[in-house]
């Protein structure tokens, strides 16, 4: 099993992505939470904890009401994160028991994979990571973000250099998309090479 984070910005959804164009498993994290919050029961028992603040006008949660909640309050994102892992992790070992034979790999996407301690569950870690300016420039121009709102979200996770140092490949994902496939798909092979050697 492969488990990938990534520095934010550094573009780990496209790494996702070229894995599961070459046959593995992806299990989205952030997808399955999505799920999870979309649960009508786990949206009743937020609005019991915070209120009917963080819910929309159709009963939904409101993940930007949550946001704003789990990151200014640490120990309820503790909170938060006790109601919705498990629940993620059933919903990826039920994908992960239907792949099919052959597939190169099971891979767990999870911005957070080292800090809830999903890498113990992988043989192998990649972290995703690219230059801050370039990172910025992307968040810039995909989700709106200022320098302030990145580190915000930064100092939420470990340090870079500690993901770094955990991680069994840092991929650095510098250049155009045609680059990064070359480097993913090489990657991979590698990672198949050092199993057959383990075993």
């Amino acid at each position: 099993m492969i488990g990938l984070a990534g520095s934010i910005g550094a573009g780990k959804s496209t790494v996702a992505a070229i894995l599961a164009e070459a046959g593995c498993v992806v299990s989205d994290s952030d997808r399955l939470a999505r799920e999870v919050l979309a649960d009508p029961a786990c949206a009743a028992e937020l609005a019991s904890w915070w209120g009917p603040s963080v819910l929309d006008a159709s009963g939904a949660v409101d993940r930007a009401a949550v946001a704003r909640i789990v990151f200014a309050r640490p120990e309820e994102r503790t909170r938060l994160e006790r109601l919705v892992h498990p629940r993620i992790h059933e919903r990826r070992a039920r994908a992960f028991a239907a792949a099919p034979p052959g597939t190169p790999a099971l891979v767990i996407d999870a911005p957070l994979l080292f800090e809830v301690g999903l890498d113990r569950e992988c043989d192998r870690t990649i972290l995703v990571d690219a230059p801050r300016e370039l990172r910025l420039a992307r968040v810039r121009s995909s989700r709106g973000w200022d320098e302030a709102e990145l580190r915000r979200r930064e100092e939420s996770q470990w340090p870079l250099d500690r993901k770094r140092r955990a991680a069994h490949h840092v991929l650095v994902n510098d250049a155009d998309l045609a680059s990064l496939r070359t480097r993913v798909l090489d990657l991979l092979r590698r990672i198949h090479a050092e199993r057959q050697v383990a075993s």
